[in-house]
């Protein structure tokens, strides 16, 4: 499904001196029709009561669905993935250690994609559930 292969290091470089990079976001695997990541759970992403901030959920389900909706498209120099909609269900609290997020497709169309974004704990229990919608816009040259 994803049309461009690209390693790991090259999906990482997508991040440099973004949002992501500032939490530590870190791309593990690429599939063939997912993309998983980790994210600490330190003092960058937790609230003011020790534990994940659900905002830091967020950004790490944004950044895999977008992340994700980039590797599918067909002319990325023509087009960009950028999010419309998102929610998240937050199931259980994690004070340390890492959470790991993997986007499955649920709808890949040629205007909108959809992403479930399934977090977990070292534990492999979920933490957060997550679905993203990204609109595909046509890029606008310079003039």
């Amino acid at each position: 499904m994803f049309a461009k292969k690209l390693s790991l290091d090259q999906i990482q470089a997508f991040g440099k001196n973004t949002m992501s990079d500032h939490l530590g976001i870190e791309f593990t695997e690429v599939g063939s029709d997912f993309l998983v990541a980790k994210m600490p759970v330190d003092s960058r992403t937790h609230q003011p009561f020790g534990i994940l901030h659900g905002g830091a959920s967020l950004v790490l389900a944004e950044t895999l669905g977008s992340v994700a909706s980039h590797l599918c498209l067909k002319e990325p120099e023509l087009q960009h993935a950028v999010g419309l909609d998102i929610n998240a269900n937050h199931i259980r609290s994690v004070k340390e250690g890492f959470v790991y997020g993997i986007a499955t497709p649920l709808h890949i169309g040629k205007s909108t994609h959809i992403w479930e974004i399934k977090i977990t704990n070292e534990d492999n229990k979920l933490v957060c559930i997550s679905r993203l919608t990204v609109a595909i816009l046509n890029s606008v040259s310079p003039a």
